[in-house]
């Protein structure tokens, strides 16, 4: 993928046709194909592309440096939350063989089926009784009176947060295009999953890791 960007970088519109047909099929939030790593490639071939004025190059720029944050493999960004209580924490601060990140809109009906999944799987539910593994269930936006009355949907065994000042968007810690999104991290919070929303996935990561 990157020599086949890099040499279609040289060429005006092949570089624009693949850049349009990649962002469709490797960066559409809905695309069964959706990849990061793979895309990474086509971005930073438009970034370096002498075809490209400074001004089209501001919004690959803008993707790329949100691809690069939370790569497979690698540590993730770390940041602080608050519970209902007023309570304050820090990602690094969680202690469990595996952390969940769960980002979640109150009323979002992808929302409730990943939630319902988590606690339908006898897996996942063993492993958070057990400690094993913890879920921050992390509302990245501001419409807090909507987060506390939706409060009681969320399990008592996970951690119920919200971003106060909604740093993460603001920083852009973490791509939050689209909610739901699924991290899955290891003890040294290095990313296994990253944005899925696949419960399945989840499990036969934990199963074989």
């Amino acid at each position: 993928m990157g020599r086949f960007m890099a040499k279609a970088a040289k060429y005006p519109h092949s570089l624009r046709y693949f850049a349009m047909l990649a962002e469709q099929v490797l960066y559409d939030p809905n695309s069964p194909l959706r990849s990061d790593e793979l895309y990474i490639p086509v971005l930073q071939a438009q970034v370096e592309s002498e075809w490209l004025d400074k001004y089209e190059k501001l919004s690959p720029q803008y993707n790329l440096d949100l691809a690069l944050q939370n790569r497979i493999g690698r540590p993730a960004n770390d940041f602080r939350y608050t519970t209902s209580t007023g309570r304050t924490g820090s990602l690094y601060g969680i202690k469990a063989k595996y952390t969940l990140i769960f980002f979640n809109n109150p009323g979002c009906t992808m929302c409730k089926t990943i939630r319902e999944a988590i606690c339908s799987s006898q897996l996942l539910t063993e492993m958070i009784s057990s400690g094993q593994m913890k879920v921050l269930a992390l509302y990245p936006d501001e419409l807090l009176d909507e987060w506390h009355a939706y409060k009681e949907h969320i399990p008592s065994t996970w951690i119920n947060s919200y971003d106060k000042g909604t740093v993460i968007r603001k920083k852009n810690l973490y791509d939050l295009k689209a909610i739901p999104a699924l991290y899955l991290l290891d003890s040294a919070k290095r990313v296994l999953i990253k944005d899925s929303t696949d419960v399945g996935y989840v499990e036969f990561v934990v199963a074989n890791n």
